[in-house]
């Protein structure tokens, strides 16, 4: 096999609150090839997020720190770049959509001038051409009164739409779409989740849609992590982990999801919250939470381990 595209090995990030400093992303090992999409679930607070902003080199300065491991694209070590190196690459290699195109938008200013700071300096000339390009790209329709429209004035879709097409702008290789869906409607998740599978599928670029929703990665994602307190706790085949999931996390994860079967008695739930990162268990970060728990559960953590093709982090697994 090639060597992949993207690498991480072993990351571990602290983020600083005064004088102490707590884990945010623990250990977390992630493989990716040329055109593939994986996808990251997790309850909120689980460290998806922070994992995204380390790929981008956007980690808040002072306050997120990588204290282990490495991010290699295409076998270069990232964590060694510097401020100048990471400019080079966001937007022409990487590129991310935030989960709240509202916020991300500048409220001031009107699409066309926000489109247009997007664009590579040899495009400057042929602007209009390519941002109408651009927005039919993403299904966006009457581009004039898009591009002359501020952003309150688009409806929660068309910016969300505006925000992939600005990440779109310089052909990235990898596209990070960090709870993309989150302040949508179903129907215009659904809308999203289809239009960006065709514009990976089109473009043939590396994705990682990050997600809460465990079921919106069914039909987008070749590969599917599950992340829990820092850790990324089972990692394999999106048909694998769904159809037959090994970790009690994920088994809890698939259970919880609703069902349009008549159903009697309570729904199922998966107990308890997920720890702070200020206050991780000790041995495995889930015990506390799980049916399945052992007394070394309790004290020591779990290794990774390889169960039928995927990584498990589990004691059930010798």
């Amino acid at each position: 096999m090639s060597e992949p595209f993207l690498s991480v090995n072993n990351l571990t990030i602290h983020y600083r609150h005064g004088t102490q400093s707590f884990p945010a992303v623990r250990n977390v090992n992630i493989t990716l090839q040329s055109g593939q999409t994986l996808g990251l679930v997790g309850e909120s607070g689980c460290g998806k997020s922070t994992l995204a902003l380390a790929l981008m080199g956007l980690l808040p300065e002072r306050e997120g720190l990588i204290t282990e491991g490495q991010i290699l694209y295409e076998g270069r070590d990232l964590t060694q770049n510097d401020h100048e190196h990471w400019r080079t690459l966001r937007g022409k290699t990487f590129a991310m959509v935030f989960q709240d195109p509202f916020s991300s938008l500048n409220p001031v200013f009107k699409i066309d001038f926000q489109l247009a700071e997007c664009l590579p300096p040899d495009e400057k000339g042929k602007k209009q051409a390519r941002m109408n390009e651009l927005l039919d790209l993403v299904q966006l329709k009457d581009p004039e009164r898009i591009l002359n429209s501020y952003p309150h004035q688009l409806s929660g879709g068309q910016r969300q739409r505006v925000l992939i097409s600005m990440a779109l702008a310089q052909n990235p290789k990898l596209l990070i779409a960090d709870e993309p869906t989150t302040a949508l409607d179903v129907t215009v998740q659904d809308e999203i989740v289809k239009l960006l599978k065709s514009l990976q599928s089109e473009f043939h670029m590396a994705m990682v849609f990050i997600t809460h929703n465990i079921g919106l990665v069914k039909d987008l994602s070749d590969l599917l992590a599950v992340m829990y307190a820092g850790e990324i706790v089972e990692v394999g085949k999106t048909s694998d982990v769904l159809k037959n999931p090994k970790h009690p996390y994920t088994q809890g994860l698939l259970r919880s999801l609703p069902d349009i079967k008549p159903h009697q008695g309570p729904l199922p739930v998966l107990e308890g919250q997920p720890p702070e990162p200020k206050a991780i268990p000790t041995g495995c970060a889930f015990h506390p939470r799980c049916e399945k728990r052992m007394d070394q559960c309790k004290v020591n953590d779990p290794a990774e381990r390889l169960v039928e093709g995927r990584t498990v982090r589990c004691h059930l697994y010798p």
